[in-house]
């Protein structure tokens, strides 16, 4: 027996990748359910909905490097069940997997929609290669030049990027949020807000404190509008929804796995058995940096989680492999020509210090919490991201009376910062 991951995704592959370049020398199985080669997630809703581009997928690792590595990829396999008393994974056809360690990385699934007409042609989600593809050929049909009236259920990261990649194929674009603000569970209100005005002057049309009620059809049968909770009509060829996911924890519970909110996990990603681990999408862990417990939905979560995965299993950490999972979250997201990136966790209770000119659409925003550096906005400031990666991980950064000077920069102060001298 050896290691069984169950899922393709960017946690699963780094976990394997990883646990190789720490000396495992057993098996190793990679189910996923998805067939083919295993690809990136994150560019679907960016590059690969650009007009004019060819829409290809970019793959996680490149040609051999399975074979090369002496992993088994399961492909269009799904896992049905965990034995665990007899360490098995039983896979859809009834054939098993032993594991000496098991790893789930099964990601999330889109949160979906229960209102009237939900499931009518036309309505998409975007979370899959399959989506991406449905969508880019929508946009991009012949000869009328494809959907011409889009409505976007939902002003997260996903919405936002659809919507400017919409406009950028001419679409007209409506986007229906019932929060008062875009990306509100994870901005800041400065940063919402700009992003706000800044999609307006793309010519999107966000609906603020307006979710949806139901969709109607036209003679075709496919959706032909949105209706709001405000009682507006919205015309719509073209819908995609984007209300954030849900965790893939169904396996883990039917298990008798501890799940809330994802698949719970100690701090070196063990769940209650200490023979399976979660990471990624699907995990519940302790945050060292909030004191709480968080499932994060992010690239860096999920292969810096695989990599620490790996490091358990191996107990080449501190103290037979009992150190705990620190690594500093940070996210980004391109929408358009804008180009966010997030560092660290920001609260609602927050101080928040702006650094830079907003109007010139190059600033950061700094959020301080009991006195200290906590997390950083920067919009189409990728230099002033990387110093707050760097200050955030290693505990410092300015006090909010020096961010507030005119003319600040992290990147500057990263420079004096002692525990950053000679990085």
């Amino acid at each position: 027996m050896g290691v069984v991951i169950v899922g393709g995704g960017q946690a699963g592959l780094q976990a394997a990748d990883s646990l190789r370049a720490e000396g495992y020398a057993g098996s190793i199985d990679i189910v996923a359910d998805e067939p083919g080669t295993p690809y990136q997630r994150p560019p679907l809703s960016k590059d690969y909905l650009v007009p004019g581009k060819d829409a290809a997928p970019l793959p996680l690792r490149g040609p051999g490097f399975l074979e090369g590595k002496g992993i088994v990829l399961h492909d269009g396999v799904a896992a049905v069940a965990i034995e665990r008393r007899g360490r098995q994974v039983v896979l859809s056809g009834g054939r098993t997997l032993g594991y000496d360690h098991l790893v789930l990385a099964t990601g999330a699934a889109n949160r979906r929609l229960a209102c009237e007409g939900a499931d009518l042609p036309g309505i998409h989600g975007l979370k899959t290669l399959p989506d991406a593809e449905a969508l880019h050929a929508a946009l991009s049909a012949p000869p009328t030049g494809g959907a011409r009236s889009v409505v976007v259920i939902g002003a997260g990261f996903i919405g936002l990027e659809f919507a400017a990649a919409a406009r950028a194929h001419g679409a007209e674009v409506t986007v229906l949020e019932f929060a008062p603000r875009p990306m509100g569970r994870a901005l800041t209100a400065v940063t919402a807000e700009w992003f706000a005005a800044a999609h307006a002057r793309m010519g999107v049309r966000l609906r603020l404190n307006e979710g949806i009620e139901r969709f109607e059809a036209g003679p075709d049968g496919r959706v032909a509008a949105a209706v709001s909770t405000a009682g507006e009509r919205y015309a719509a060829d073209l819908v995609v929804v984007g209300i954030g996911v849900v965790p893939n924890d169904q396996l883990a519970a039917a298990a008798g796995l501890e799940t809330a909110n994802g698949i719970v996990v100690d701090e070196t990603l063990r769940t209650s058995d200490p023979a399976v681990l979660a990471i990624g999408d699907c995990a519940s862990f302790p945050n060292v940096h909030t004191g709480t417990r968080t499932r994060l939905e992010s690239v860096q979560n999920a292969t810096d989680q695989g990599r620490h995965a790996a490091r358990t299993i191996m107990g080449s950490t501190i103290i037979n492999g009992t150190e705990p999972y620190r690594d500093l979250p940070w996210f980004w997201s391109t929408q358009g020509a804008l180009r966010l990136q997030i560092a660290g966790l920001s609260a609602p209770d927050d101080l928040t210090v702006v650094a830079g000119d907003p109007e010139a659409g190059k600033f950061s925003v700094l959020c301080y919490r009991d006195g200290r550096l906590a997390a950083v906005e920067s919009v189409d400031q990728p230099g002033e991201h990387i110093a707050a990666r760097k200050l955030l991980a290693a505990g410092q950064g300015p006090d909010a009376a020096e961010a507030a000077a005119e003319g600040f920069s992290l990147k500057a102060f990263a420079r004096q910062a002692p525990a950053l001298a000679g990085r």
